[in-house]
């Protein structure tokens, strides 16, 4: 099974993305991995993107989309779930035809639906335990909210990272995230589009919702 996954951050993209990875057992590929494993290996796509990285600038797709690619062959051979690319619509109609060049399936897209200011107000509520960060905790989620300052799985104390709270850097993520006519929700449509005419599967989520409800609508729509 070969997945895209799309979600502002604060809608529970990853945590979701590992449910569906462990479930069926697929190769978790983070669009940064695929430049720190290229560049770090030494590859020829990697050694071209880290002189346009040295230099500032942003790696062009004709050596983003080969990278990606030669990953999702490769680590993704069992099948993959993609996260974190593509992130505008150009790269959306790029990464589609490559796929289709390698003859490689896409059986779903994953889109979880969440308004801005709830996803501003989730990344900017998270804590974490000083005892384990993995213990969920976040002041603007009642399923999970703390117990004032301390953690409410272990009672360890808490704190928040500093780029959580730095608005300005989340509005400017989210502002390429929920551009619809050239951003990253742009490329989810481009998708959506394609399973309209048949050619792969959409799959929609209230990421309002429950982390077990959302998960339980995820992998019914899996199946």
């Amino acid at each position: 099974m070969n997945v895209l996954i799309f979600g502002p951050n604060g809608s529970g993209k990853g945590t979701q993305g590992a449910l569906v990875k462990d479930k069926y057992n697929l190769a978790h590929i983070e669009s940064g991995a695929i430049f720190r494993e290229h560049i770090g290996g030494g590859t020829e796509l990697g050694k071209k993107a880290k002189e346009y990285i040295d230099r500032g600038d942003l790696v062009p797709d004709d050596i983003t989309i080969p990278m990606v690619l030669e990953t999702l062959k490769t680590k993704g051979a069992n099948g993959w779930l993609l996260d974190g690319f593509p992130r505008n619509m150009v790269q959306a109609k790029k990464l589609w035809e490559a796929l289709q060049q390698a003859g490689m399936k896409l059986d779903y897209v994953i889109e979880i639906l969440l308004p801005r200011e709830i996803a501003k107000n989730r990344i900017m509520g998270r804590r974490l335990c000083k005892n384990d960060n993995n213990h969920p905790n976040n002041i603007f989620i009642d399923a999970i909210k703390p117990d004032g300052d301390k953690c409410r799985v272990c009672g360890g104390s808490l704190s928040a990272r500093s780029d959580d709270q730095d608005e300005t850097a989340i509005n400017k993520r989210h502002d390429i995230y929920y551009d619809t006519r050239e951003g990253t929700l742009a490329a989810a449509y481009f998708y959506k589009d394609l399973a309209g005419q048949g050619k792969t599967k959409y799959v929609e989520l209230n990421g309002e919702g429950s982390i077990d409800s959302i998960k339980d609508t995820l992998l019914k729509a899996l199946g």
